[in-house]
């Protein structure tokens, strides 16, 4: 994929690829491994952690990183093309590949419906889970306290998502449809998942790996 556009470009382009975004179940067979993805930034570079676990133990299996110069302006709503060229080198990297991907931000949960989430699934060609800590676009109403409850996101009368609490009244997390997946389902996952802090676990462990520039081991 071309990256050097234009913020103008990039827009356009977004709209176009939102188009090609499947929002329904497209497993090519039964999910043994998944990965979680952290993308953030190291002394002005781009970086990106891959984890990969073992879908049933939840066990770590691999670490990729890769660091790249950032060459696109932050531009709120376009930040996957900022984030995405050096989640896709760590991805090269992988020995393991996933069955099904999260991403530490957003999927259809996007103005122009094509978050970052969107932009790894149609890359890898793999079932893609946007989970965001925050809302880009759109609200909720009436959340329930407990595990297990969503609260439709809706933006311009549309649901883009959910509102989902992973663990008993702790703030919910904002699950969206990256790409190959159906709502429903990205929810199961989502909380099966999620099991020692309200974040889903291979994304815990890529924020943990990249916390951590020594590589150590974190718990």
């Amino acid at each position: 994929m071309n990256w050097n556009v234009s913020p103008k470009e990039a827009i356009l382009l977004q709209k176009e690829l939102a188009r090609k975004i499947i929002c329904e179940d497209d497993f090519e067979g039964p999910i043994k491994t998944v990965a979680g993805v952290d993308l953030g930034y190291v002394q002005g570079k781009g970086h990106a952690v891959v984890v990969v676990l073992d879908f049933q133990s939840l066990e770590l299996i691999e670490v990729a990183e890769a660091t790249l110069p950032v060459n696109f302006p932050y531009i709120p709503g376009l930040l996957s093309f900022r984030e995405t060229p050096v989640a896709m080198e760590a991805f090269k990297k992988l020995q393991n590949k996933p069955d099904l991907i999260f991403c530490d931000g957003q999927g259809i949960a996007h103005p122009r419906r094509f978050g970052v989430a969107c932009h790894i699934g149609l890359l890898t060609e793999k079932p893609t889970i946007g989970v965001a800590k925050s809302i880009l676009v759109g609200s909720f109403e009436n959340l329930g306290t407990k595990r297990g409850e969503f609260a439709a996101l809706i933006h311009k009368g549309e649901q883009i998502g959910v509102a989902l609490r992973t663990k008993d009244d702790v703030q919910p997390v904002y699950v969206s449809v990256g790409h190959k997946i159906s709502l429903k389902t990205a929810i199961e996952l989502t909380l099966k998942c999620s099991v020692k802090t309200k974040l889903p676990e291979p994304i815990r462990l890529a924020d943990r790996f990249a916390s951590f520039r020594d590589k150590k081991s974190p718990t």
